[in-house]
């Protein structure tokens, strides 16, 4: 009876506890609005909202990533501080309220908004300033009675034909409407900004000044991006221009950017100017050796003009070759960071190794002990130590160290024999088959893909594995695709023998040179390969490793050699051969030389600062040049179609870039967690590109050529957003919903209506309903036919 009345009570608590909870949030909900723990909808129009709604706690509204406010005819603005801890908001509407005015700081912590709604209110005007920091294709903006003036003329130059789409209009003075692409002020014009020297160049402790002169209408304000500087500074304003006068330039500032900004109510405008301050050598890092790849004891060395190297070893020029070598890694705003690299060192490369750093203007040096291995001789005590000393061996202790050995020799012998007679004989005798069966898999059939049913049923827990992915409140069962991470081939006795088609590399041939980068097979390395080609005697190629030795992988690793030695096409990577000497097994591929597609993408486009944590002086890719990356992929693929072949993994990173702007594909299976972010784990150890795959690859693991035609629209769309990850916004779980659900990425802002109709075509829902991947690669060739192409500037 206690136990009854102790479990009641228990239950009491608990529904009080609930209640109690719940009336706290409601209560932290305006009156006239509802909310959920991530939605505020505001439409009570009797009892209407004069500001938004701001929850007690900062938590609770991070976790809002929508808010629907309508008929609130008392809201009259959005300043500063109304959606400052709004930071994980992705939807904003508000809709037929009296909304005037947005602050032009209003969305300046809500980096991850999407969709921007604000049909139907006010506005007379929206500043570009508002909208600065955000990554929305085009806020929806008609029956807003937008003045024709200067403050609008950028929404026109903005929107372009969307503002003939969402039918926006501007009103006069006089109250007469035009359609707001038809507007043309004479009177206002988006700044132009020019700063003179384009480049400084003044030794540490000089001075310099720059000018920065502009124009536009109305009259532009100028401002300096000095925030940065470690030199001593002084502006001076003028009409329409503006001086910077540096002075004790520090070497901190060399390589960096100074940047003049010129900005009115139509728009902004740059231009900036490197700083190249000349100074002598500092070694600012020496450390110990580590054991890597190599034996490495790292530097790093800041000079401009970039310094010459020199070792001493023991007070002694240390001469360098193929076992001891310096190797530059990394290079940052003149620092330089690297490693003297020494290949299996032993007792004798024990002692002191200075650095040497020398330019034209001075030199720096420092020194480190480094050890390697202890002596033979160390530690050696009574008969141990004679064999380190010149003392000749006595012939008759020499005669019976042979005799000993030749005894125990023809023992073992015997032993061995003795075991294999005994194991063939029990074999023989109970009819157990002898280890030279050959064990090969199954075929694809031996494995049919099962089917999950379309009613309306949900699959009980208990018939689904741990492969299962949550979508909403529903588990959909992941199946299996026996295909996806097959290994093919037979179990053979030797790796000479499973590599019989596969071009085999001496490992003496193949001479490392530094590491391009690290994914969950191994490393890969950039190296010089000898005797590979009859026309070279050394080229450059990409060598990928395999750090793990176990069965599976060593069957993956021949199972991609294999592969990839029958794929030869202009846009696939070419693969030379394999080497199997030893251990790490290593492949090798062609070099080239701008490395994967994403990472080139990014430095090539406007976010390439954030990117790089510095000013970056690359060359933004053009439309046509975009053109011509994606033509190429789509050629590739083409190819591997013709092959019968599904990649399954078609994403930029899995692309790389040679000179000339060429392009080829890449990566077929080994290399996935190189970008661990882009891929989902499913049940503990499958990884999936998600973001790449249609929902039948999602939900049954069913890839076909039409799943790699889905994959090649993202890549597209990679392309033309310069490297951004598809649906970087939402978590995998959310991509997931929106991909099974029939939800597509937005228009690139950079992206032409046609090639955005071509992406469209990749994601059909149905696969038979997608573009022919020969079509996609026709309409894309004609599209960068029609486009000329400048790729010298590129390299």
């Amino acid at each position: 009876m206690i136990s009854l009345w102790r479990g009641q009570g228990m239950a009491r608590w608990a529904l009080c506890w609930l209640l109690l909870a719940l009336w706290r949030f409601s209560a932290a909900c305006p009156e006239s609005c509802t909310c959920t723990n991530s939605r505020i909808s505001c439409i009570d129009e009797d009892r209407g909202i004069v500001a938004f709604p701001l929850l007690p706690s900062e938590i609770k509204m991070e976790d809002v990533t929508e808010i629907y406010i309508e008929n609130q005819n008392r809201l009259f603005s959005i300043n500063d501080e109304d959606l400052k801890f709004y930071r994980n908001l992705r939807n904003l509407t508000v809709t037929n309220t009296g909304l005037t005015n947005i602050s032009q700081q209003a969305f300046q912590n809500n980096g991850k908004l999407q969709y921007l709604n604000l049909k139907d209110n006010n506005l007379l005007s929206l500043s570009w300033k508002s909208l600065r920091n955000l990554n929305i294709s085009y806020p929806l903006l008609s029956g807003n009675p937008l003045r024709c003036g200067c403050e609008n003329v950028w929404l026109r130059q903005w929107l372009g034909e969307e503002s003939e789409h969402q039918d926006l209009y501007c009103v006069e003075a006089d109250g007469r409407t035009w359609p707001l692409s038809k507007l043309s002020l004479p009177n206002c014009a988006s700044p132009s900004v020019t700063v003179s020297p384009s480049r400084v160049t003044v030794k540490e402790g000089g001075n310099a000044v720059l000018r920065c002169h502009t124009s536009g209408v109305p009259r532009p304000h100028l401002f300096w991006n000095i925030s940065h500087l470690v030199s001593t500074y002084e502006v001076i304003d003028s009409d329409l221009a503006s001086e910077l006068r540096l002075t004790n330039l520090s070497s901190g500032d060399s390589g960096h950017s100074v940047t003049c900004t010129s900005e009115n109510v139509v728009g902004e405008n740059t231009s900036s100017v490197v700083l190249d301050i000349l100074f002598p050598p500092e070694i600012t890092k020496l450390t110990d050796a580590v054991s890597d790849h190599h034996w490495c004891i790292p530097f790093s060395v800041a000079g401009n003009p970039k310094p010459e190297l020199q070792w001493l070893f023991n007070g002694e020029p240390l001469p360098e070759g193929d076992y001891i070598s310096t190797q530059i890694h990394d290079m940052t705003e003149n620092e330089y960071h690297g490693c003297l690299q020494l290949d299996n060192p032993t007792h004798v490369n024990n002692g002191q190794y200075s650095l040497q750093a020398r330019n034209k203007f001075g030199k720096d040096e420092k020194s480190i002990f480094s050890h390697f291995m202890k002596e033979p001789w160390e530690n050696a005590t009574g008969s141990d130590a004679a064999y380190y000393e010149d003392t000749p061996v006595d012939p008759e202790d020499s005669a019976a160290v042979y005799v000993v050995v030749g005894i125990a020799a023809v023992a073992f012998t015997g032993f061995v024999l003795m075991l294999i007679i005994l194991k063939f004989g029990r074999n023989s005798k109970f009819g157990i088959k002898g280890p030279s069966s050959v064990i090969s898999n199954d075929d694809d059939s031996a494995s049919p893909l099962h089917h999950v049913s379309n009613g309306s049923n949900t699959p009980s827990s208990s018939e689904m594995g741990p492969d299962a992915v949550i979508i909403g409140m529903t588990k959909i069962p992941v199946i299996e695709n026996p295909q996806y991470f097959r290994s093919t081939g037979s179990m053979l006795k030797s790796d000479t023998c499973k590599y019989s088609f596969v071009q085999h590399i001496k490992r003496h041939n193949i001479m490392l040179k530094r590491e391009l980068g690290e994914g969950a097979f191994g490393k890969v390395f950039l190296a010089e390969c000898y005797n590979l080609t009859p026309e070279q005697e050394k080229i450059l190629v990409a060598v990928k490793t395999l750090k793990e030795a176990s069965e599976n992988a060593r069957k993956d690793f021949q199972r991609e050699a294999e592969l990839l030695t029958n794929l030869q096409h202009e846009h696939i990577v070419t693969f030379y051969g394999v080497c199997v000497e030893g251990d790490p097994l290593i492949m090798v591929f062609e070099y080239m030389k701008h490395g994967d597609l994403n990472k080139f993408l990014r430095a090539h486009g406007p976010d390439a600062v954030l990117m790089d944590g510095q000013h970056c002086l690359q060359v933004e890719l053009t439309q046509p040049q975009m053109l011509h990356i994606a033509q190429q992929i789509a050629a590739g693929m083409v190819y591997l179609a013709s092959q019968h072949f599904v990649h399954r993994d078609l994403a930029t990173r899995n692309c790389l870039v040679g000179e000339n702007l060429l392009v080829k594909i890449g990566d077929f299976g080994m290399s996935r967690d190189v970008y661990s972010t882009d891929y989902y784990r499913v049940g503990g150890h499958t990884m999936l590109p998600i973001r790449w795959m249609p929902p039948e690859s999602i939900m049954y693991r069913k890839f076909t050529t039409e799943s790699d035609v889905w994959s090649l629209g993202v890549v597209l769309w990679e392309i033309f957003t310069y490297g951004k990850q598809p649906w970087y916004q939402l978590s995998n779980n959310e991509v997931i919903e929106c991909i099974t659900q029939g939800r597509v990425l937005q228009r690139p802002r950079t992206c032409p209506k046609e090639l955005y109709d071509l992406m469209l075509g990749c994601w059909q829902r149905e696969p038979h309903m997608r573009l022919n991947i020969k079509d996609i690669h026709s309409l894309l060739h004609n599209l960068a036919r029609a486009s000329p192409v400048y790729l010298d500037i590129l390299g």
